[in-house]
């Protein structure tokens, strides 16, 4: 490999890193936008409809039967 050979291998390994870099740079901004739009509406929802986030994707009735453990009424209690 010659010198201009090095020379446009290092540019394009460069000039991919720095693609690549600004391309994740974009999708982590979009995910963390994403993430809070949803727990803005999951906020609001629950002020509409009174329950909370967790009921309302469908994991309500873990979070019940964890509360009714201290009672013993669940088999899965310790």
């Amino acid at each position: 490999m010659n010198q201009q050979q090095a020379g446009d291998k290092w540019f394009q390994d460069s000039a991919a890193r720095a693609i690549h870099e600004q391309q994740l740079e974009q999708v982590e901004r979009f995910n963390g936008r994403a993430a809070m739009l949803g727990i803005v509406i999951g906020v609001l929802t629950e002020a509409i409809t009174g329950q909370g986030i967790v009921h309302q994707i469908g994991l309500g009735p873990l979070v019940d039967g964890y509360a009714a453990c201290s009672a013993k009424y669940l088999p899965f209690c310790f």
